[in-house]
């Protein structure tokens, strides 16, 4: 994911509490800089603000990150002397909120029951479709007349 001309994430959405890769082929990359940093923190306070060396590659400087708790999170670069902050305004991208509607607790009893139903039904949406299918394919046939039963080797005209 491309947010930014010189920045890239592994991932197509930034969400709090996981761990991204970010890519990083900006100024202080093209003036061949030997070590960069990214300093970052989360929401608009900037909390939690962490500084991590980035690994040097062909591709640009590549750090992993674990995402904090906050609106956004808000980063930028520096190489000893030089820093790259997005022209004095830093880099600054939304998190998602994780979503919990999904997650099952592990305080919370899974009914078999529910397992049961949507087997079921999985298995009626299944015949469902065969039988629109058939309809599809045969009735047309049968209606115009040239639908002709396949005969066995055995059977003559």
């Amino acid at each position: 994911m491309e947010l930014t001309k010189n920045i890239f994430f592994n991932t197509d959405k930034l969400v709090e509490n996981s761990t991204v890769k970010i890519s990083y082929t900006g100024k202080l990359f093209k003036e061949n800089a030997e070590k960069v940093s990214i300093h970052y923190g989360f929401g608009l306070n900037w909390e939690n603000v962490t500084d991590i060396e980035m690994e040097k590659t062909d591709l640009g400087f590549q750090a992993e990150i674990t995402l904090g708790e906050g609106d956004t999170f808000n980063f930028c670069f520096n190489d000893g002397n030089n820093w790259d902050n997005n022209d004095g305004q830093n880099y600054i991208f939304p998190l998602e909120k994780v979503q919990t509607e999904l997650l099952v607790l592990e305080d919370e009893p899974v009914s078999l029951g529910s397992a049961k139903k949507l087997r079921r039904s999985y298995l009626w949406s299944k015949k469902v479709r065969l039988a629109v299918y058939k309809i599809i394919t045969y009735l047309p046939k049968i209606i115009s007349g040239n639908y002709k039963r396949k005969l066995n080797r055995n059977e003559t005209n």
